[in-house]
């Protein structure tokens, strides 16, 4: 079968992949449409260490094809979402409802494919740029059929990571003011987040204005290209700052932009050493520094919450997809990714 590999040094999409059959408490999926997220490409330039050889992409939606011995929530023909959450569910963080804390779903890739009789790594227990992928039953969420594949993809990650953030990990109130730095796929999911939770003021920021028609369409109140203007719009500052870039100069600017109270909640992916500074005393009015692994997301919960603010017209899906790729045309898709010419493009098979 098909699948895009990294091994270490280069990608390269390849024809002859195979991958086991489920065992206990496990779900074969075929997948159909898989998004391109930076995290995928973050670990083809090592931003993200991981083992390699490796099959890539987190981010996708299919249909199940078989299933392990105990599985009883879905079955084969379901449409399903895929999550990277391969939590336990008995250890005492998924029994308090923080599934994206599970240590035994954190840095611990399985090695369910295999070329030439050679194994490989499963990224982010998920691995959905092959035609089949074998994941826990927990990451497999069913859907409505009517929710076209390829946008039902994109919950997987960008949708749970940015609307989590707003919805669960921020908590963003009705009437609050938000600015999102940055509006590629996970900071337009913030915006929408925050205009479904309510927010008064949306004020987006990216430098590059071609981003101000979709930051608009998703939500947003006001688009700037530089932070420096922001301050003309919220005098006193906002209530929330996410960072969605990964940029350590940006955690000071998103600290900088806070108002009393604010918090300023990291979504962005710096590399593992970096380091970022900010003067202690800004945070003596009561102001705070949020990480967010996810967007806090119960995947089971919330994909099937998103599915139906879609359904309703809420939520934007379609509108995230800009461009699909037939999955032989990796390389075009990932330089689209990096150029920043798409919110979101979808691998298909």
């Amino acid at each position: 079968m098909r699948g895009v590999v990294f091994d270490g040094k280069e990608v390269r999409v390849v024809d002859d992949l195979e991958v086991r059959e489920p065992g206990p408490g496990e779900v074969l999926v075929g997948v159909r449409a898989a998004g391109l997220c930076h995290s995928d490409l973050a670990v083809v330039d090592g931003t993200i260490p991981f083992p390699a050889p490796v099959v890539l992409g987190h981010e996708g939606a299919g249909v199940v094809e078989a299933v392990g011995p105990g599985v009883t929530h879905v079955a084969a023909g379901d449409h399903v979402a895929l999550s990277t959450l391969a939590n336990c569910g008995a250890c005492a963080d998924c029994d308090r409802g923080r599934p994206t804390m599970c240590r035994k779903a954190i840095g611990r890739p399985g090695r369910p494919f295999s070329r030439a009789g050679n194994p490989l790594f499963q990224f982010a227990s998920n691995s959905s740029f092959a035609e089949r992928t074998v994941v826990k039953a927990v990451q497999a969420v069913r859907i409505p059929e009517d929710i076209p594949l390829t946008s039902a993809a994109l919950m997987g990650c960008g949708v749970l990571t940015g609307v989590g953030a707003v919805l669960n990990r921020a908590k963003v109130a009705h009437g609050e003011t938000v600015v999102v730095i940055g509006t590629g796929g996970i900071g337009l999911n913030v915006i929408q987040g925050a205009r479904i939770a309510g927010a008064g003021t949306i004020v987006a920021v990216d430098t590059n204005p071609a981003k101000e028609d979709p930051a608009l369409r998703f939500g947003a109140t006001h688009f700037l290209t530089s932070t420096d203007e922001v301050r003309e719009v919220l005098p006193t500052g906002a209530d929330h700052v996410f960072e969605c870039v990964g940029h350590t100069g940006l955690v000071r600017t998103a600290i900088d932009l806070l108002d009393r109270h604010g918090q300023a909640i990291l979504l962005g992916m710096t590399a593992p050493a970096a380091e970022a500074s900010f003067p202690p005393a800004a945070m003596f009015l009561d102001k705070s520094i949020l990480g967010c692994r996810y967007g806090s997301s119960r995947p089971q919960k919330d994909i099937a919450l998103y599915a139906e603010l879609y359904r309703s017209g809420r939520l934007l899906l379609d509108e995230l997809v800009t461009a699909t790729y037939p999955v032989e045309e990796f390389a075009r898709a990932a330089e689209d990714a990096e150029q920043g010419k798409v919110a979101r493009g979808v691998l298909t098979f």
